[in-house]
């Protein structure tokens, strides 16, 4: 199995149904510090549905529709990143990611998008890559910041989650956009 390095002992990896286990223990560390924001990491509450959740990305990547990857550190599953929609005939995605506490703070996340829309750009073509995010999220709208993304507009109220209703922020960068901040970068 593959493994893409994000530097000090972090990496990307693919995560399988096989591993439900290990997905469900790393949920449950993650539930408190994401469950406002993350909806997987509060549906996911036995091996039977973290299974489902992983064979679902499973099915999704076999589609060619999402995918899903684990950020391990030090070899702990600590957060994971995902394509939750991927529509190569529109050329556009939506990026999705969580973490647990302990690995916060560390730009994991940052990083291990960057990757994602590397291949999504550079290899499979996408020309919108997309961050939704609630208004009330300031960390997630930070790294939505940092990595470049441009704010498109809020969507009132669309999405209720735990008897809120929030509004979600829509991000997003476009190819030549992301190809401009990459080659600024000297990457």
């Amino acid at each position: 199995m593959f493994a893409i390095s994000l530097g000090d002992g972090a990496e990307l990896r693919p995560i399988e149904p096989w591993q439900a286990v290990e997905f469900l223990e790393h949920i449950e560390r993650a539930r408190e510090y994401t469950g406002p924001w993350v909806p997987l990491t509060v549906n996911v509450k036995d091996v039977r549905s973290a299974r489902a959740v992983l064979q679902n990305y499973a099915d999704k990547q076999a589609a060619d529709t999402g995918r899903i990857w684990a950020v391990r550190l030090h070899g702990t599953l600590v957060g994971g990143v995902l394509f939750r929609i991927f529509d190569t005939s529109n050329e556009s995605c939506e990026v999705g990611v969580w973490l647990e506490p302990s690995a916060a703070g560390r730009g994991l996340i940052g990083r291990a998008v960057e990757r994602l829309i590397d291949w999504a750009v550079e290899e499979r073509g996408m020309h919108r890559v997309e961050w939704l995010a609630s208004s009330a999220n300031h960390r997630s709208i930070g790294v939505a910041k940092r990595l470049g993304m441009s704010l498109d507009g809020v969507l009132r109220e669309s999405f209720p989650w735990q008897g809120v209703r929030h509004d979600m922020e829509v991000w997003s960068v476009l190819a030549p956009e992301w190809r401009a901040r990459r080659s600024a970068e000297g990457r």
